[in-house]
């Protein structure tokens, strides 16, 4: 582990300037780098990061209730049902952003987590059955399934769920929680993370 930590960064921006912010600071310290197991949890964390892409990520956290509520508490197999008439209203709600392209594309993730589901089991188990992987093969491997599924969407989706190590700084309370609570890099052979996973630290942007 110590072979790894000379590696990462002591602090990252977001670890400085999230703690304390009311929506940033429950995000950093208690989901961001942290293991998820659950389906409709991976199928937001994914949908947040595609409705980023572009914009601001205080945003999504801010309209994270309105995503809940508009893809059906992010059910996977009824979003997959949603069409065109559905599109129009999700169109028409405030609550969420409203960008068609980004909402037919989480109709078109949500065909492809089912999918993915029916041959693992559950989406952590394909994720797992990927790891360890490089940034690189996470983005190859995304791509070809998943739609706005951009270089850094798909970094910092799978940076989020525990896949990459440098979510956090080696000096924040969440990089040893998110050790302590199971994050998936934490089990790798530090030799394997620091010639295969870790690219440039991430940096998570932090709007006020």
């Amino acid at each position: 582990m110590k072979q790894l930590e000379a590696l990462l960064p002591a602090e990252t921006g977001y670890c400085r300037a999230a703690p304390g912010h009311p929506f940033h600071g429950p995000y950093h310290d208690d989901e961001y780098g942290f293991r998820v197991t659950g389906d409709a949890a991976i199928f937001e964390r994914l949908t947040l990061e595609v409705f980023q892409a572009g914009l601001s990520w205080l945003l999504c956290l801010k309209k994270r209730a309105g995503f809940s509520h508009a893809f059906a508490e992010f059910d996977i197999d009824r979003v997959a049902q949603f069409g065109e008439e559905e599109i129009r209203n999700l169109l028409t709600r405030p609550a969420i952003i409203r960008h068609r392209g980004k909402i037919e594309a989480t109709i078109h993730n949500a065909r492809q987590l089912q999918e993915l589901r029916g041959s693992h089991g559950s989406l952590v188990n394909w994720l797992d059955s990927n790891h360890p992987s490089s940034l690189a093969s996470w983005q190859k491997l995304m791509r070809k399934r998943f739609k706005f599924a951009g270089p850094e969407v798909v970094r910092e989706f799978v940076a989020s769920l525990g896949y990459l190590p440098d979510a956090h700084g080696t000096i924040c309370p969440a990089y040893h929680r998110a050790i302590d609570l199971g994050a998936p890099w934490a089990a790798i052979p530090a030799l394997c993370l620091g010639d295969h996973l870790l690219g440039d630290t991430l940096q998570k942007p932090v709007d006020q």
